[in-house]
């Protein structure tokens, strides 16, 4: 049987977290219908309480919903033989302090019945692969926060997984750890996995994700391709040849008049963070709204909210 096209598949998802006694305290997502493709970077971005880190915990089928459904590998999410396909790195990576880095990764290892030879050669590719091979006989207590993060995304990679879900992979690092962080989140893609990340740092994301989702109060407000999503569609910008000052003040129509060439026209791209501001701001004012097709049109970045709409000259 072929491999499904979409490795994940989520169709009306919701959840609630209720008390002792069944009533509900919170609705922690809500009709969430998602697609992510095989072979492809997927970023899920929210404010604090948007719903991201359930998603993720559903996606693990460390959490049952209460409504819809998820797929992964076609199989359903609560079907535990898929997770030996999964890598996953916490937030917050909670590892054996006095374990050493060969120590470690041998270990998690021996969890998917790897044999010696296997997790000998995994753990030389891996220590090599983050970075830490002058440290990999310190015990993890001994590590900085940058470093164990990336003898955490060596831990989630020991089972050679075809899923790959990273949960805030650039927290701690320095610029030049996070950019290392960021090359091998793209070598993964290289190699033909898929990686669904979560991150507060929107320029990491923008770096390399090939689409993204973003949710807020648990509803699913945007999703579409990264560079769909960022150009505006409302305004064109031209690149010429260099203009005397009074061509400057013309219009594309007497290009010609002053010998200028057109080099290239373009919609201007605003940010990431743009693009997640203006999100949130129009959710707050339109409850219950989504604003995006997946081909990244009627984009938050070309609508005015309320108060925009309230006050014309801000």
């Amino acid at each position: 049987m072929s491999e499904p096209e979409n490795v994940i598949e989520i169709r009306n998802l919701s959840k609630d977290y209720r008390d002792f006694w069944g009533r509900r305290k919170v609705q922690a997502l809500k009709s969430l219908s998602l697609e992510v493709k095989k072979g492809e970077i997927f970023g899920l971005l929210g404010p604090n309480g948007s719903g991201k880190t359930t998603t993720m915990k559903l996606l693990l089928g460390l959490l049952f919903p209460t409504a819809g459904e998820v797929k992964i590998f076609g199989q359903p999410s609560s079907n535990v033989e898929k997770n030996e396909r999964i890598g996953y790195l916490p937030e917050e990576s909670y590892l054996y302090r006095f374990l050493n880095a060969d120590e470690t990764l041998d270990f998690y290892g021996r969890l998917f019945n790897m044999s010696k030879a296997e997790r000998k050669q995994r753990c030389n590719e891996l220590i090599e692969q983050v970075g830490i091979k002058h440290a990999r006989k310190r015990q993890l207590k001994e590590y900085s926060k940058g470093m164990t993060r990336r003898i955490g995304l060596a831990q989630a990679l020991i089972n050679n997984p075809d899923l790959v879900l990273l949960d805030e992979p650039t927290s701690g690092l320095d610029p030049i750890g996070t950019r290392d962080m960021k090359d091998m989140i793209l070598k993964l893609r290289d190699e033909g996995k898929t990686v669904v990340m979560c991150s507060h740092l929107l320029a990491d994301v923008q770096d390399v994700c090939d689409r993204i989702a973003i949710l807020y109060a648990g509803e699913l407000k945007v999703v579409g391709k990264v560079e769909d999503l960022l150009k505006s569609k409302e305004q064109e910008q031209l690149l010429t040849s260099t203009l005397s000052e009074e061509a400057r003040t013309e219009i594309e129509s007497v290009l010609k008049k002053h010998n200028a060439t057109l080099i290239s026209t373009d919609r201007p791209t605003a940010t990431l963070e743009d693009l997640f501001l203006k999100t949130v701001q129009i959710s707050q004012d339109n409850p219950g709204q989504r604003f995006v097709s997946e081909d990244g049109s009627n984009s938050p970045l070309d609508q005015k909210s309320k108060t925009e709409q309230s006050n014309p000259s801000s």
